[in-house]
């Protein structure tokens, strides 16, 4: 009880020191990151500031996937760790700082983020937090000097996204997205197959991902449009980043869209996506419904994830036999952190930079867009 008196207390005295306008000027760290929409990777735009043993990683949103998934993985990477956290319920702060070992100078608001400017043990922003949230913590994060690495979907626009970008690179952090799948041994297994074309030039593309829950309930952020809920925005993400890796293309178009929207937010959305070679992709995501698939047809063949991106383990195979697994062990997220560290460590280009996040974007905009005009929608 002591303990949540006293986070309180702290939790209060930020908030006021905040208020009063007493917010540090914030210390310039790492690289920009710039890139090509549909590379993924990026060269750093400038060579990163020197770093010695592991990143120190403050989680900003402490919901249920930083809790059930980031901050248990971080405890197993090898390159960064947790050390600091950044919320707007105080009531949160004792357990976390118990179970693991934060630092009061770590602890921070939503109101006094600007004060990690000042402080060494904190090296990146991790924002977790509902979509529509994103573009204001991840710039407030850059322009305190912090790298930042941002959950998918990246933000709500692709003017959001590009504030994002914009802020990053003025003030030379570097910036990843957190496409997990695209740091999964099996994943990287099938990336390659479609790079080299092993089963000769593609003829088509399927994209699906769903799972079986209940309509989201309206007084929760994932039932609200405005907040970046429904199927699209939190299970679409997937289907349409998956189509740009298993392609090694970006779509021009979106053929045509429909949307299932018994509340205002989607529960189902399917989509058809046309390349610049007249090929076409379906996509099919949904919050009602369990699917979990991504196969890309080539003349010769096919190769295809199955399921694509559960926590539990991907797995794929081939037309010809070839099995893309099994299931790799351990977390997906520590590998994903760990390669976002060694990029900042080493100046190196991330997987998932900005520029990808902001292209995917634009794909669920024009989804959207063709879902509700009934029209072609050029992306």
């Amino acid at each position: 009880m002591q303990d949540l008196k006293n986070s309180r207390r702290k939790f209060l005295r930020q908030s006021a020191v905040a208020a009063t306008g007493l917010i540090l000027a914030p210390t310039i760290i790492g690289c920009g990151n710039k890139s090509g929409a549909s590379s993924t990777a990026t060269a750093p735009a400038a060579p990163p500031a020197k770093k010695t043993g592991k990143l120190g990683i403050a989680i900003l949103g402490l919901g249920g996937y930083a809790k059930g998934q980031i901050a248990p993985s971080l405890q197993f990477t090898k390159h960064c760790e947790l050390r600091g956290i950044i919320t707007g319920s105080p009531e949160k702060i004792p357990a976390w700082q118990e179970e693991y070992g934060i630092k009061d100078e770590n602890v921070y608001t939503y109101d006094t983020l600007e004060t990690i400017a000042d402080n060494p043990d904190i090296d990146v922003v991790y924002v977790i937090t509902p979509t529509a949230t994103h573009k204001d913590f991840a710039v407030r994060a850059a322009n305190a000097g912090k790298h930042v690495w941002c959950e998918k979907p990246m933000a709500m626009t692709p003017e959001d996204c590009q504030s994002i970008i914009d802020a990053c690179t003025k003030n030379n952090v570097r910036l990843s997205i957190g496409y997990r799948m695209l740091h999964e041994p099996n994943t990287q297994k099938f990336i390659a197959l479609s790079k080299e074309k092993a089963f000769g030039d593609f003829t088509s593309a399927t994209s699906y991902a769903g799972y079986a829950g209940q309509d989201p309930a309206t007084d929760y952020w994932r039932g609200q449009r405005k907040m970046g809920g429904g199927a699209l925005y939190d299970m679409g993400v997937y289907t349409v980043n998956g189509l740009r890796y298993g392609t090694q293309m970006a779509p021009v178009a979106v053929v045509k869209a429909m949307q299932d929207r018994p509340t205002e937010v989607d529960v189902t959305t399917e989509y058809t996506l046309e390349y610049a070679n007249g090929m076409t992709a379906t996509g099919k995501t949904s919050v009602v419904t369990e699917y979990n698939l991504l196969r890309i047809e080539g003349q010769n063949g096919w190769h295809q994830m199955e399921p694509m991106q559960p926590y539990g383990g991907v797995k794929g195979m081939t037309s010809d036999g070839t099995v893309l697994g099994p299931p790799i062990d351990g977390k997906q997220q520590t590998l994903q952190m760990d390669d976002d560290a060694l990029a900042i460590m080493n100046g190196t280009p991330v997987l998932a930079p900005g520029e990808m996040g902001m292209a995917d974007i634009r794909v669920i905009r024009a989804i959207i867009e063709s879902a509700e005009t009934g029209k072609k929608v050029m992306i």
